[in-house]
């Protein structure tokens, strides 16, 4: 089928700090855009350092990188009619607003993973923001290296004032609004579904919370 308007490819960034819940969400906004059709490829942090960016280090060099490498995958995707889904941190404003120039106007939706930094450390199953403040882990985002919040991003997501599935739920009808995603005919997920999602997550690593 020929790629539409409406179905055109696209770029979902999630960007926020460790254990925010981005890649829950992505998981879960994949599988719902799966679920009506489209093509989806998920980039996730910690899966892309084992492969497409081993050896590169956490210096600001290294990181910007990292984030311009994961940028270009997703633009050669979404130029080709699939949904890229990036789970960065990607901690530097500069960057990323480099990755969306490199994009098509309007195929690059930031949405900005937004959660306390305590409350990050509560979801802390690795133990990273124990290590860090111990001096065990250096550069680590949110205690000894910054983080710079979108300015204007296309949505903003309070991971601690809803449900994972309030956010997911809010991030499709956003991509509905914004023409990216043709709303669909039936409830996005059941209450069970979510559940099964979240337990398929957790087993994969990729649940924060």
């Amino acid at each position: 089928m020929a790629t539409t308007e409406r179905q055109k490819g696209f770029t979902l960034w999630f960007t926020g700090l460790p254990c925010s819940g981005k890649s829950t969400l992505a998981g879960m906004v994949a599988g719902e855009l799966k679920r009506r059709g489209r093509a989806v490829e998920i980039l996730d942090g910690d899966e892309v350092r084992k492969h497409l960016t081993k050896g590169l280090g956490f210096s600001r060099e290294d990181r910007d990188e990292n984030i311009r490498r994961i940028g270009y995958v997703c633009r050669l995707l979404s130029r080709n009619g699939a949904v890229a889904i990036a789970a960065a941190i990607s901690p530097y404003r500069g960057v990323r607003d480099e990755v969306r120039a490199g994009h098509e106007a309007g195929s690059f939706i930031e949405v900005f993973v937004n959660a306390p930094l305590e409350v990050c450390m509560q979801r802390d199953v690795k133990g990273m923001y124990k290590k860090a403040l111990a001096g065990e882990i250096k550069q680590f985002t949110g205690v000894d290296d910054p983080y710079e919040p979108p300015l204007a991003p296309e949505l903003a997501i309070e991971t601690s004032a809803e449900t994972a599935l309030e956010s997911a739920s809010r991030i499709v009808a956003r991509l509905e609004q914004l023409g990216l995603v043709e709303p669909a005919h039936e409830p996005a997920y059941t209450p069970e579904e979510a559940e099964k999602i979240r337990e398929r997550l957790t087993r994969l690593g990729y649940i924060e919370q």
